[in-house]
């Protein structure tokens, strides 16, 4: 956006004999009273009209180092955006021109006396998710709050960009002092790393948790407070929530940025909760996932302020944990309803056994994994955090064919520091190999085998299934397709797999 020369310019208002300032940008505004409602970030904000009469509202911003930065974003073509309508200089202030909104997030919150009931949490959370699934990719906002959320006919709009990067330039010790900021900074932003998405979804899952509790999860009061806090204590659980909501909460808190959902994943689960909310025994189950999230999340600890490779290793585990626990819970809740024959025993190293006539389900427990272990210490294409496996067995058929197994891991497959569980499964290469194994297709560790597997070039091992996402909120076709080779195995139909690789794994991993 190109920046006017303006200055400002006192007229002569005869009709009302009195003067009245204008704002001289692209166009010229009259210039009325500062607003009293709080409008967060930096400047002075103040009613204006333009020549037609229009009102709107001018903020006026002092000319320091990156406090232009702002006038750079205008919002053009992105959803839930409060727009620029006009922009130029005044004296010492860069000024930018934007529609009077009904009110911020913060003004209604005082309205409501610090909360809101859960649908509308949901709405306003939904609101900012569209927005920021715009914005992914293109601005980081850097100062989500309240103050920075605008009722603008009837939806919540995101204001105020360029605002934490001006605050940044200007000096470390102004923005310190604003609580309202800092309460809100994920912890990358505490170590002085770069702000990614992940940082304006940890602010968004703050926003959520005031607006249903009352109060942000870390309350200060002062700046050291609220970075001890945020790099190394437990987000209080929201006990009061319905476990989806608060689970996603949850996750939006996780310390490790790759960990947390994307802007597009939350707004479908918030739609999902607006459209269908869980009853019965399904909300039991999602309560328990949440109990589950909640635990794990209490192990996010930090004994020191310095970002190491360990400590991000850490983070990410016991997100892999959380997720990991959502994940085989809700399997296990649907086989036991569609089958409640079967028999459910914990694994001999944990997980669960579901057991059907002779045939079992296994899936295990969580188990971390090095880089050292998953690569051997030379170059990997991705990163492995943990691993699970899922194993089918049957009794020996009169092939010697005993059922089939795949892996689980939780890594960066597909795009690198986009961290989730995936599913996939490995064979023998049949060029070096007579005959079928016992169990086709087999789960392997990350390790040597399975990364010479995944390496350009032939190797013993190869792929046999291509490395799938596991999307939490979506596990239908991962259950349906287990549960439809268990019903198999238990008539005694299940066999040798008639291609190998079953699917197709080209492309499936960066």
């Amino acid at each position: 956006m190109m920046l006017s020369g303006a200055v400002a310019q006192v007229t002569a208002n005869s009709e009302a004999g009195r003067t009245v300032e204008k704002l001289m940008l692209n166009q010229a505004w009259e210039l009325g009273e500062p607003l009293d409602a709080d409008t967060g970030g930096f400047g002075r904000v103040y009613h204006v009209r333009s020549a037609a009469g229009d009102p709107a509202v001018a903020k006026l911003i002092p000319k320091k180092p990156g406090a232009d930065r702002e006038l750079l974003f205008d919002g053009a073509g992105k959803r839930n955006v409060v727009p620029i309508l006009d922009s130029g200089e005044h004296g010492d202030c860069w000024v930018i021109v934007m529609p009077q909104a009904d009110k911020s997030l913060r003004g209604h919150l005082n309205e409501r006396g610090g909360t809101l009931p859960l649908d509308e949490c949901l709405q306003i959370m939904m609101d900012i998710a569209v927005a920021l699934a715009d914005l992914d990719g293109d601005i980081v906002h850097r100062d989500l709050k309240p103050e920075n959320v605008l009722l603008l006919n009837g939806t919540w709009c995101l204001a105020d960009f360029g605002l934490a990067r001006y605050a940044d330039a200007a000096t470390a010790t102004q923005t310190w002092k604003h609580h309202g900021t800092v309460a809100y900074f994920p912890p990358e932003r505490w170590r002085m790393e770069r702000a990614t998405i992940a940082s304006d979804v940890y602010a968004l899952g703050t926003m959520g948790y005031e607006m249903f509790a009352g109060c942000t999860p870390f309350t200060g009061p002062e700046a050291s407070d609220f970075q001890r806090q945020h790099l190394g204590e437990t987000v209080p659980r929201l006990s009061a929530a319905p476990a989806p909501f608060a689970a996603l909460i949850g996750e939006c808190l996780y310390r490790a940025p790759q960990a947390r959902p994307n802007p597009t994943n939350i707004a479908a689960r918030l739609e999902t909760m607006v459209r269908m909310p869980l009853a019965g025994g399904l909300a039991a189950l999602a309560e328990a996932n949440n109990s589950e999230v909640t635990r794990q999340a209490g192990l996010q600890q930090h004994q020191s302020q310095q970002r190491t490779e360990q400590d991000r290793r850490k983070d990410l585990a016991e997100a892999a944990g959380s997720s990991f626990a959502m994940i085989s819970e809700t399997v296990l809740a649907a086989l036991t309803a569609a089958a409640p024959a079967g028999e459910v025993r914990i694994g001999p190293q944990g997980g669960w056994i579901f057991a059907l006539g002779k045939c079992q389900l296994a899936l295990s427990a969580v188990h971390p994994v090095t880089s050292k272990e998953w690569s051997g210490g030379t170059a990997a294409q991705f990163d492995v955090i943990a691993h699970a496996t899922m194993t089918l067995s049957l009794p020996t058929d009169h092939r010697g064919y005993q059922g089939r197994s795949h892996s689980l891991w939780f890594c960066d497959a597909r795009t690198a520091e986009e961290y989730g569980w995936f599913e996939t499964a490995f064979m023998t290469n049949p060029l070096l190999h007579a005959g079928p194994l016992n169990i086709e297709p087999f789960a392997l560790a990350p390790g040597a085998e399975a990364h010479g597997a995944v390496r350009v070039g032939m190797d013993v091992t190869q792929l046999a299934w291509p490395f799938t996402r596991l999307d939490i909120a979506d596990l239908d076709e991962f259950i349906s397709r287990w549960a439809n080779w268990l019903a198999a195995a238990a008539a005694g139909q299940l066999t040798f797999p008639s291609t190998m690789p079953e699917r197709r794994p080209q492309g499936s991993h960066r």
